[in-house]
């Protein structure tokens, strides 16, 4: 994709756009709000789905359980809204090199996802947590860089 096409994609689109939300959810209350917002705004996105990403901090013991907390904090809140989103675990560990993805169910299926998409109708990723999923879904589909605007 050549720079004219990035620079046109980030502009803000017209109609409904294909969303998935990478979030550390049970790590600050901003992302149950971004959950929310993202659920309730069926008027402009289609959320397909909710990727669980990994933290480390005093809430949790290890990249791996913030995932994990992280994970169950989304479907706490996907209950809560009566709401219906294919979620996935996201990565336990954060990234080694620049080269080795972490494999998880989320850096899988974004990497699956994004072929159905083009630079001309991306798939818009937000990302609200660590970069991990995302970047690891890059390195095992480069495509994805094409097919995606990726909102962090």
């Amino acid at each position: 994709m050549d720079n004219e096409k990035r620079i046109q994609n980030l502009i803000v689109p017209e109609g409904k756009v294909d969303v998935v939300l990478d979030t550390d959810a049970f790590n600050e209350i901003d992302d149950q709000y971004a959950i929310a917002y993202l659920l309730k705004s069926k008027e402009k996105l289609v959320t397909k789905a909710i990727y669980a990403a990994p933290f480390f901090n005093a809430k949790s013991v290890s990249p791996a359980d913030g995932m994990e907390k992280s994970y169950q904090e989304i479907l706490k809140m996907l209950s809560i809204m009566q709401e219906s989103v294919d979620v996935y675990r996201g990565s336990a560990a954060y990234l080694k090199n620049e080269n080795t993805p972490v494999l998880s169910e989320a850096a899988r299926d974004l990497a699956e996802r994004a072929n159905a998409y083009s630079p001309e109708r991306p798939l818009y990723v937000v990302a609200i947590g660590a970069i991990t999923n995302v970047a690891s879904a890059i390195l095992l589909n480069p495509k994805v860089a094409e097919n995606t605007v990726i909102v962090w």
